[in-house]
């Protein structure tokens, strides 16, 4: 290692040597001048001028491609990256193979930071997956992988079918490609510049409830609603009624009061002068079409709610919960009568199971324990069904249809499958990126899939059987912590003529990633994404 003016230079064998010393501030520029005259040099300046003489590095050989010795340093430039110490004040370039000074991130003149440089490295990769993404004829993850020689094997006997299952999976969703929604609304001479906050769909994924946020601050909501058309494409229209308010949406959730899906039940947490509350408010609302009769809207008097979720089993009718710091909150949604369970931490996640009047909570504490609705008369904690805990703050749980089985995410990216019989993990999912973030899990049991996404903006697929990642799509604009995607995937998206795919906001635009080779865009409605 040599120091040459504050540039180190770092070699293979070379032993590292952080100090620099001699160097007095006054004659650092009267250095230079004097090496300049005597018709020195740095290594950058000979590589520029015998790369104009030899041509660039892809081609012609360089000046550094010259020597067996800089031939191997150039090869595993990549590999120094990870083995070069790290030295304070500076950071290690892995294509100039060279140490440079970091600048203090209070400079305003192009500050060159840690962490500016790991986003530039993390753009870069996000840049190159979009590029791969973008390709007409994605390839198969594996060689010679496709649907009809998988079902071939199936046929012969040589292939199980829970793995039959999962390879499908993953053609299918090796194959999913991006497309934009252009999102028809009767205000079409001013299109959506705010961004999407929140989606979430409901059962049948006929419509899908968004929350915005405005730029003059607060958040608006809404309804999209979604329609498969018989010639393979979705449309999507945008409902007459928005409603705003100053106010942040914590939690949403579809609740079944009238019919199925009928109102959407909000956690809205108080600003200032203004109080939080939990509102039930009716689907109708939000459409011109039957002004009349709106349905039941009510509002209850529950500030600072984490989480909410809807009871349909018919033991506990119309009722829901909330979960908020250090209790949970068990409503009736027509009488008003509420039972308070006191807990020990704050209440992230929540959801009902269907079979039966239990209700499973997640904490910050990553405690996981379950509610029976029907031991409400206890004054002490054995009303807790079962109790287990993950490493950290719980930030998603979900119950599959064998409700002997939970899954739950927390705020260091693990997922993981429970046993709730024997409170025992059975199975992990590797590769969730979270450190802070509330990001919720998707499970499309139909399809066999798991996906989440990451506070890196990634989001990620897994097969609910075997907890293969299957596929990784990268936003598609740059990461940023306002700018996670929010994600819906549904079998049929868009009712019961849907279309199978994953619904994708991020920003002010709408995306769909079709889940079949047979998609179609039509009419306008749907136009290529283009950047």
């Amino acid at each position: 290692m040599r120091v040459k003016g504050r540039v180190l230079t770092w070699s293979r064998g070379c032993n590292v040597v952080a100090a620099i010393a001699g160097m007095k501030k006054g004659n650092w520029r009267d250095r230079g001048r004097d090496r300049r005259r005597l018709g020195y040099r740095s290594d950058w300046q000979r590589d520029r001028t015998q790369e104009q003489r030899y041509g660039s590095s892809e081609a012609g050989p360089s000046y550094r491609d010259r020597t067996p010795e800089n031939r191997s340093i150039s090869n595993s430039a990549a590999s120094s990256s990870s083995t070069a110490p790290e030295l304070p004040g500076f950071y290690f370039d892995a294509e100039k193979n060279r140490y440079f000074r970091l600048l203090p991130g209070h400079n305003n003149c192009n500050p060159l930071t840690r962490g500016l440089l790991q986003e530039r490295e993390q753009e870069k990769h996000r840049a190159r997956m979009i590029t791969e993404d973008e390709r007409p004829r994605k390839k198969a993850p594996r060689a010679g992988l496709n649907s009809a020689l998988l079902l071939q094997k199936r046929h012969l006997g040589l292939l199980p079918g829970n793995s039959y299952s999962r390879l499908i999976h993953e053609v299918k969703v090796s194959g999913m490609r991006r497309h934009r929604l252009e999102v028809q609304s009767s205000e079409s001479s001013s299109p959506n510049t705010d961004h999407f906050r929140l989606i979430v769909g409901d059962s049948a994924c006929e419509r899908v409830f968004t929350v915005n946020d405005v730029s003059h601050g607060g958040c608006k909501y809404g309804i999209m609603n979604f329609r498969g058309c018989s010639r393979g494409s979705l449309s999507v229209k945008m409902c007459d009624n928005l409603y705003f308010t100053n106010r942040k949406v914590n939690s949403i959730c579809w609740a079944s009061v009238t019919h199925s899906d009928s109102h959407v039940l909000l956690c809205l947490v108080g600003m200032a002068e203004t109080p939080g509350c939990v509102s039930l408010l009716p689907a109708s609302l939000f459409s011109n079409s039957n002004p009349d009769q709106p349905g039941m809207l009510c509002s209850f008097k529950i500030s600072t709610a984490w989480s909410c979720a809807w009871c349909l089993n018919p033991q506990a009718d119309k009722t829901f919960s909330t979960g908020l710091s250090r209790r949970v909150i068990v409503t009736d949604a027509v009488t008003g009568r509420r039972q308070t369970y006191g807990i020990g931490s704050d209440v992230l996640a929540q959801q009902f199971a269907l079979r039966a009047p239990v209700l499973f909570n997640g904490c910050r504490s990553g405690e996981i324990f379950s509610i029976d609705l029907r031991q409400r008369g206890r004054r002490d904690h054995s009303w807790k069904a079962c109790r287990f805990s993950q490493d950290s703050a719980i930030t998603s749980v979900r119950i599959l249809q064998d409700e002997n089985y939970l899954l739950a995410a927390d705020m260091i990216g693990e997922i993981k499958l429970w046993d709730v019989r024997v409170t025992k993990p059975v199975r992990k999912y590797e590769g969730h990126h979270n450190q802070h973030a509330y990001l919720p899990l998707h499970v499309n049991e139909a399809e066999g899939l798991l996906m989440a996404v990451g506070q890196d903006c990634y989001t990620r697929l897994w097969s609910l059987g075997d907890g293969q990642l299957l596929r990784t799509i990268p936003s598609p604009h740059p990461a940023g912590k306002d700018m996670i995607p929010s994600v819906v995937f549904s079998s049929q998206l868009g009712g019961n003529r849907g279309l199978p795919g994953l619904l994708m906001a991020v920003r002010h635009d709408l995306y769909y990633f079709p889940y079949n080779s047979d998609y179609q865009e039509g009419g306008g409605v749907v136009t290529e994404a283009a950047y």
